[in-house]
């Protein structure tokens, strides 16, 4: 199972040793979640008001491009909005530099890609059993293929309430993708242009992203194997953060409400070893190249 290794960082500048980040370097790669219960996201004064479900308008997720600064997602007015994305883009910058501190090796092959705040209650959500977050999976998204890059994910509880934020965490990935991989089907050719061709991909959705997303959909769909797979529950307290390649750690998130995230996109030649990827695991497991 998913270990949960905690280290004692505490501000998003903090300098680090090269043991601090070698350690944290090898827990990600092999599967780990590196949590940092210290590690605090502060609400400044104004952005409390930001924390009602509200704010989200009809969906559960706001969402900020940090490049440009726009953001989608949210119904509010104006002024809402511009604290709303100044909050995100705060969080998106201490990411980043959190990353650069604990993790330098990735640096000039990370990718920053969108932020987002999430104020919705997971728990009692109605939505699809694709969509169902509560379901143990590994991340894959059917409109925006990686063609093999990893998903790097920072997380933060910022409920006001104290609530943690609870997931429950499986089993290895490769253990995941032998009980599944045999029965998942094999792309068809053509399929991946036509998808791009119509705009229902942003790029070309490779062999490696069609099986992610069987995998995803299969774990998902599996109602035995939800309860029955080994497994452990892990509270992520209010004022806590943690980081987790969530392509890689088969996942499910509980209970919970008021979060932030920042995803990065990480090529694998940027990695201290690149055999743990998902892309080499499925390469070995079908004896094939994927990209």
């Amino acid at each position: 199972m998913t270990d949960v290794i905690s280290l004692s960082i505490a501000s998003w500048d903090q300098p680090c040793s090269a043991a601090e980040q070698e350690y944290a370097l090898r827990a990600l790669e092999w599967g780990s979640v590196l949590l940092f219960p210290q590690l605090r996201f502060s609400i400044q004064d104004g952005e409390s008001r930001l924390l009602s479900p509200t704010i989200a308008g009809e969906g559960k997720n706001v969402s900020l491009d940090p490049s440009s600064g726009t953001s989608r997602g949210s119904d509010a007015d104006e002024a809402e909005l511009r604290l709303l994305r100044s909050m995100m883009q705060r969080f998106a910058t201490s990411s980043k530099t959190l990353l650069h501190n604990l993790l330098p090796r990735y640096e000039a092959g990370l990718q920053q890609a969108r932020t987002s705040f999430r104020p919705v209650e997971i728990a009692g959500r109605s939505t699809s059993w694709r969509k169902d977050d509560t379901r143990l999976h590994v991340d894959s998204f059917p409109s925006s293929p990686t063609q093999g890059k990893r998903i790097l994910r920072v997380f933060t509880n910022v409920n006001p309430h104290g609530q943690s934020r609870t997931w429950r965490l499986g089993e290895s990935f490769e253990g995941a993708a032998r009980r599944y991989l045999p029965s998942l089907p094999s792309p068809i050719w053509g399929t991946s242009h036509v998808l791009n061709l119509l705009g229902v991909t942003k790029s070309r959705r490779s062999p490696y992203d069609h099986f992610m997303l069987q995998l995803h959909d299969r774990m998902k769909a599996d109602l035995a194997y939800q309860p029955e797979v080994a497994q452990s529950v892990h509270d992520f307290h209010s004022g806590s953060t943690w980081i987790v390649f969530s392509d890689q750690v088969s996942h499910a998130a509980m209970t919970g409400q008021y979060a932030l995230e920042q995803t990065f996109h990480l090529p694998i030649d940027y990695m201290l070893d690149s055999s743990q990827a998902p892309l080499r695991i499925l390469e070995r497991l079908l004896g094939r190249e994927m990209t």
